[in-house]
């Protein structure tokens, strides 16, 4: 096991602390009395799925010298949401909510200096734009959130839902990678966010960190939870109390991978369109990640003889290279079925053993002899399709009635603003 520990009295200091946090949130945040707060707020059914005519909006501006946003609640009277509330207070709230959001992105990301958040639209509904189980979605220009989402949001995760959703208005383009980028953002400010979104990291963690990181899930996730109530079972997992020494143990790794994850942003806003093209290619939201820490972090030295390496090598070609993901939709992680293969055919039978060599391969293929990160796309018709795929996506979200003005103004200055090729 790879402990990241300096000192027991660091360590003891942060186990009180998170054991401290822990009970905390759990007395402060009764789950029964999350579930009770949420029940007239789930999602309503729509009569023949045509949304609201009626809203109620209110344009604020979040700062000085800054266009205003529109905050805005379709359906507040029709469907019952002014029985029981006032609706500039509603906005006046999101409004201090996005300011907080905003302020707090922009100090953890410093470069961000402009965030186009152009909507805040509280949906009471579901549809194509905001499914049954989402919490919230960022489209164009704009936040739609449920107002369940809201009361998880402030009962339970400290806002890192509109963190989350502020983060994607910024990026460049569609693609697995935005949600690592995401992901990696909600980790810095609690460490059960990465055991909640764990494909993301598990691979590195596992190899570079914690070998054992599959216990400390299992241990997370064996916890009961109420399946009666209409809290995700996520949120319940969330806020019930966890090993505080386990948590201390992730908060140390994370802090270690802050470098990793600032670099997986500057990528990503450098090649959006081939780490989004190479990640779904893979069928691996974690792929970017992981070549970064190729590169970042010593590899331990696996303990196979050169013949083994090497087949196990072309496995990896072999998988990566496939294009059915892209070409036809499949869903395949192409870096677990080469996983398997090595396990079962070269009998590698210990698994950070196939991580390191599966790592080796990332390094030997993405980087550079000086160390540069190259994100080679080797079939460009395919590339080139792919991104005529995701732009045709988008024209079909701008077709949708349920769309708003806004969003379909960003939606196509998107589109003028990506190339159909390279």
């Amino acid at each position: 096991m790879r402990l990241l520990i300096q000192g027991q009295l660091i360590v003891s200091c942060a186990i009180i602390f998170f054991t401290l946090f822990a009970q905390g949130v759990s007395a402060s945040t009764d789950v029964g009395e999350l579930n009770r707060l949420i029940q007239p707020h789930l999602p309503q059914p729509l009569a023949e799925d045509n949304p609201p005519t009626d809203t109620f909006d209110i344009s604020i501006a979040l700062n000085q010298n800054e266009e205003p946003v529109v905050f805005s609640i379709p359906g507040f009277h029709s469907l019952g949401c002014a029985n029981c509330h006032e609706g500039k207070s509603l906005h006046l709230k999101a409004a201090e909510r996005m300011r907080r959001v905003l302020k707090r992105l922009k100090t953890i990301q410093p470069e961000l200096t402009t965030i186009p958040l152009r909507q805040y639209i509280i949906q009471s509904w579901s549809d194509a734009l905001l499914a049954p189980q989402q919490l919230a979605h960022a489209t164009f220009d704009t936040i739609r959130i449920s107002p369940a989402a809201i009361l998880i949001d402030d009962k339970a995760y400290q806002e890192a839902t509109h963190l989350h959703e502020s983060l994607h208005l910024t990026q460049k383009f569609v693609g697995p990678v935005n949600e690592l980028e995401a992901y990696g953002l909600n980790i810095i400010s609690d460490p059960r966010f990465l055991i909640l979104n764990f494909p993301y990291f598990e691979d590195v963690v596992k190899t570079f960190f914690i070998d054992d990181l599959s216990k400390i899930l299992n241990d997370f996730y064996a916890r009961p939870v109420r399946e009666q109530f209409n809290i995700p079972r996520e949120t319940q997992w969330f806020l019930s109390p966890f090993d505080a020494e386990r948590l201390e143990q992730l908060r140390q790794v994370i802090e270690k991978m802050k470098p990793l994850l600032k670099e997986v942003t500057r990528l990503n806003r450098e090649h959006s369109r081939e780490t989004a093209y190479l990640s779904e290619q893979a069928g691996n939201p974690a792929l970017l990640l992981e070549i970064v820490a190729a590169k970042h972090l010593p590899i331990p030295t696996p303990t196979v003889s050169p013949e083994i390496r090497k087949k196990a090598f072309e496995l990896f070609e072999l998988q990566m290279d496939k294009t059915d993901n892209t070409r036809l939709g499949y869903k395949v992680n192409r870096k677990k079925e080469a996983l398997l293969f090595i396990q079962h055919s070269l009998k590698v039978t210990d698994p950070i053993t196939r991580l390191t060599l599966y790592f080796e391969f990332l390094k030997k293929r993405f980087i550079k002899q000086e160390g540069e990160i190259i994100l080679q796309v080797k079939e460009k018709e395919e590339f080139d399709n792919y991104i005529v795929s995701k732009i045709e996506g988008i024209q079909k979200m701008i077709d949708y009635k349920g769309l708003s003005k806004i969003e379909r103004e960003a939606a196509q200055k998107l589109i003028g603003g990506t190339p159909s090729s390279p």
